[in-house]
């Protein structure tokens, strides 16, 4: 590949009219003309979609035919289209960094629509600043590392299982940790699933078994990360398993003689269990557990001994590739009074109930606090669609403002049921909107009306209130709300129980966000690099996302996206090395004097750092950049005393080249604009 001291630069520029986003505002044809006059540019042409194939093939042919060497297109995002272009400029055998990408419809177009001569002029600017670049850029090449087959899933319910599985049938080693005792997660606590009403332990249990069948995944339960260093396919981790407390040899007694009890969050507390236990039975793995949490310390008396249950954890070292956080989600837990719940005995959450059919005979009567149940209120969107302002924010002073988009038709999935088990039941669903998007959900709803489920409509800042009736009344629970579908009218419901149909909440992991060093979205579940090009990444190479730790999902969605992420691992490792992208740091050898100026700013572990080096035969103090760890931020760039460190890809003269451009005298462009 010729360096730019010895070849000609010519320059092919495109922009794009994106369909009309850009082009309404933005005169494309003029924005070319006057492009095609600045230095260095051989090509300069517009068309509707550069994105397309017919764009592409424009490009290709260009650098191909006319002997283009430096590619610069204006057009949406870079964001969105970036690796689009950089594979045409690549398939035409060009360095896929000689191409830069200016985002005129979001910084020109969007924000201009109400001047069009402006949004123009501005076109040509943003445009000449990029040429400006565009002469400056070096030929890079990806950073290549080796990876370690082998990748750490971090969650054993059905996403991080799904994901263990589809990684490790690519050829791949598995780690698989979970923080429980025991596999299965949320999904073990269902009774059927929608839209297919299969079982739910059945549907788990399956794929249990073949992940512990696999012989390419080890399985660690009551486990989790403590330490994490390294870099995408060089993770070194430390894992701390606590014991299980009890074997198989001793189990079954030590849990049969064991007196200490708790309420069972398993069940949501409807139940109680023993300190040693199982979650439920044929659970994996089937060896009960000790509730280390609650344990009292105190002897349990087998066989006339005294036996006082001891955890050692165990500190497991880990060397993976890639790192798969699937780490699910917690229910919303109302506060104290919020629709009457903690107040009043007859208030229950949706999680509750479906573990309280689950425990309830067939052909066994629907009760709940001792009284028949005949009439029952569904609540739609308890904690989740808040309003700022109008609802009380959760600790972290944000309020749940997401739709959490599974319990509408979870909701709706209960009426069915209980309509099922018990079809004398009067059912009242109080929403605000519902939203079954899913294929096969929208037939809950119709089945609902059809089983003449009373649907009543309250906004979002307008939410039912829940009362205690007056003793001696029909019914223990009053339910006010006012109905939009009867233009407002103000009704009161007399019932039995309340279901509180809870959101999805993201877990507290904050430790291990730290450890990772990836971030979460506003809605304060782990966020993704881009949720349609890059869906299940995060910004930080070799952390992939699955399941709903990243957002509300249902079932068949957190599989999707476990499938998803085990496909982006066992592409990332599957070589046994990977590919960064090259704009990090670099050190200039001859200027830098190893002042440390650059590791003091770098908010990065062990991205740059001071080290004995060899120049020109001799051994000096240099600073050192790791370029797996370095994200190119340019920190250490403006701290060094000397200059001697710059970003590859966008260095001081290339910024000094851009500045120029776009403070140039567009006068003569404005006289022809007009």
């Amino acid at each position: 590949m010729p360096s730019k001291e010895n070849e000609e630069i010519k320059i092919g520029v495109y922009t794009c009219y994106c369909g009309g986003n850009i082009s309404d505002v933005v005169n494309c044809e003029l924005v070319s003309e006057e492009l095609a006059k600045l230095p260095d540019v051989v090509v300069s042409r517009t068309n509707m979609a550069m994105c397309s194939d017919l764009g592409q093939s424009m490009i290709e042919e260009d650098i191909k035919e006319n002997g283009v060497n430096r590619v610069v297109i204006g057009a949406c995002a870079p964001s969105l289209h970036e690796q689009t272009f950089r594979g045409a400029v690549t398939r035409a055998g060009l360095n896929p960094y000689l191409y830069y990408h200016v985002g005129i419809r979001e910084q020109d177009s969007w924000v201009h629509r109400s001047d069009c001569e402006g949004a123009t002029a501005k076109a040509i600017r943003l445009m000449a600043s990029g040429l400006a670049k565009a002469r400056l850029l070096d030929p890079l090449a990806p950073i290549q590392l080796t990876a370690e087959k082998h990748a750490l899933v971090i969650g054993g319910g059905i996403a991080g299982l799904k994901a263990a599985y589809d990684i490790a049938r690519r050829g791949l080693r598995v780690t698989l940790i979970e923080k429980s005792p025991f596999l299965g997660g949320r999904i073990a606590q269902l009774d059927t699933l929608f839209p297919t009403s299969e079982n739910a332990r059945d549907t788990l249990h399956d794929l249990i078994d073949k992940v512990i069948a696999h012989p390419n995944i080890v399985i660690y339960t009551q486990a989790q990360v403590k330490d994490i260093s390294g870099y995408v396919g060089d993770y070194q981790i430390q894992v701390q398993q606590e014991s299980r407390g009890v074997d198989d040899t001793n189990a079954e007694k030590i849990m049969a003689a064991c007196l200490q009890t708790v309420p069972d969050d398993f069940n949501y507390g409807l139940t109680s269990r023993k300190i040693v236990y199982r979650a439920y039975q044929g659970c994996y793995p089937n060896t009960p557990a000790v509730d280390w949490e609650n344990y009292d310390g105190k002897p349990i008396q087998v066989d006339g001994d005294e036996i006082v249950l001891k955890n050692d954890p165990v500190t497991i070292p880990l060397h993976a590739g890639a790192i798969v956080v699937a780490t699910g989600f917690d229910t919303y837990q109302p506060r104290q009074g919020e629709f009457g719940f903690g107040d009043i005995p007859e208030v229950v959450t949706l999680p509750a109930l479906i573990r309280h059919l689950s425990l309830l005979d067939e052909g066994k009567d629907f009760t709940w606090n001792g009284r028949p149940v005949r009439d029952i209120a569904m609540v739609h969107c308890v904690g989740s669609r808040e309003i700022d302002g109008v609802h009380e924010p959760q600790e972290d002073g944000s309020v749940n403002n997401y739709c959490s988009r599974v319990c509408c038709t979870a909701t709706l999935h209960m009426v069915d049921t209980l309509k099922e088990r018990f079809p004398e039941l009067n059912i009242y669903d109080l929403y605000e909107d519902i939203r079954t998007y899913g294929r096969g959900h929208e037939n809950y709803y119709i089945d609902a009306l059809e089983q003449m489920v009373r649907f009543l409509r309250f906004h979002g800042d307008d939410r039912p209130t829940v009362k205690k009736a007056e003793a001696g009344d029909t019914h223990p629970v009053l339910v006010e709300i006012r109905d939009h579908l009867t233009n407002g009218q103000e009704l009161e419901l007399a019932v039995d129980l309340v279901v509180l149909a809870v959101g999805i909440m993201p877990r507290d992991i904050d430790d291990l966000v730290k450890m990772l060093k990836i971030s979460r979205g506003t809605d304060r579940f782990l966020a993704e690099t881009h949720p349609k090009l890059q869906p299940v990444e995060t910004a930080v190479p070799g952390v992939i996302l699955a399941g709903t730790a990243q957002g509300p999902m249902s079932v068949q969605e957190s599989c999707a996206a476990a499938s998803a992420a085990a496909a982006k691992v066992s592409a990332l490792l599957s070589t046994g090395q990977v590919e960064l992208e090259p704009f990090v740091a670099q050190v200039d050898l001859e200027k830098c004097t190893g002042t440390g100026e650059c590791v003091k700013v770098c908010s990065y572990e062990d991205a740059i750092a001071v080290k004995d080096v060899e120049v020109n035969g001799q051994i000096l103090k240099r600073a050192v950049v790791t370029p797996a760890n370095c994200t190119g931020c340019g920190c250490c760039v403006s701290a060094c005393p000397n200059q001697a460190v710059e970003v590859q890809g966008w260095t001081i003269p290339q910024y000094d080249a851009m500045l120029d451009a776009l403070a140039m005298d567009l006068s003569p462009t404005m006289e022809v604009a007009k």
